[in-house]
């Protein structure tokens, strides 16, 4: 499974900033957004349903991290909103997974629910700070395959890795199995605070499911040249 939009990463502290940036491209297209904990915490289910009502379809990012009970009862209410992905980090367990899981699907009432990503290992992740500060013993790829593995055997639908490991991911999962990579840069922007980047091209062709596009698009002089260029090079190597 490919999604063939990019998913823009609405990284704006408000609900003025957001609607400012949405309201330069037409009513008739309908674009795949992030909204992430910052405007979520900022402005809370309002501005997604808000996102939802213009038809857009909303990657609800809020990497949820808590004991499995608490994490059912907080998906149960995404499942409520009617979101296309949302996300945990696989570091909770299986059985926290597995609770989200029957949130999620508890919560969407028979509705088509949401896609369960799994957080691997965060792109702004590198080897140093696996081996010195998370204190594992194996490479950061196969701290980022055996999550991969775990999420897949929990029920999740996908996880949120770099593009580097995607192709890997592929070649030890199902092909259902959504690899979503954020960290996508053009080749002349800066990496900013990620570590592990890579292009549209590249992403696509490392077998990337989606990506997730965030300042190569929101602070682009023209956000929707920005965003059909990046579309482009994306539908052109998938």
């Amino acid at each position: 499974m490919t999604i063939k939009r990019p998913i823009i990463a609405l990284d704006f502290p408000n609900r003025q900033e957001t609607e400012f940036f949405l309201n330069k491209f037409p009513d008739e297209e309908k674009l795949f957004v992030k909204i992430g904990m910052e405007l979520f915490y900022s402005e809370g289910q309002e501005m997604v349903k808000a996102v939802l009502a213009k038809g857009h379809d909303v990657f609800l990012d809020l990497k949820c991290h808590d004991i499995p009970h608490t994490v059912e009862s907080a998906m149960r209410v995404i499942g409520k909103l009617g979101v296309s992905m949302t996300t945990l980090h696989a570091s909770g367990g299986s059985e926290m997974m597995r609770a989200a899981k029957e949130g999620l699907l508890d919560g969407s009432g028979g509705r088509k629910n949401a896609k369960l990503l799994a957080i691997t290992q965060l792109t702004s992740t590198d080897q140093k700070m696996v081996t010195e500060q998370q204190k594992v013993a194996i490479s950061l790829e196969q701290s980022v395959l055996h999550y991969a593995r775990l999420a897949q055997a929990a029920g999740m639908d996908g996880v949120v890795c770099s593009a580097y490991e995607a192709n890997s991911i592929l070649s030890t999962t199902n092909m259902d199995f959504l690899r979503v990579t954020p960290g996508i840069r053009l080749a002349d922007s800066d990496t900013d605070d990620q570590k592990r980047v890579m292009t549209p091209a590249q992403a696509a062709a490392r077998k990337s499911s989606a990506i997730v596009v965030g300042r190569a698009i929101t602070q682009s002089d023209d956000c929707v040249a920005a965003y059909r260029y990046i579309k482009k090079m994306w539908e052109e190597n998938m």
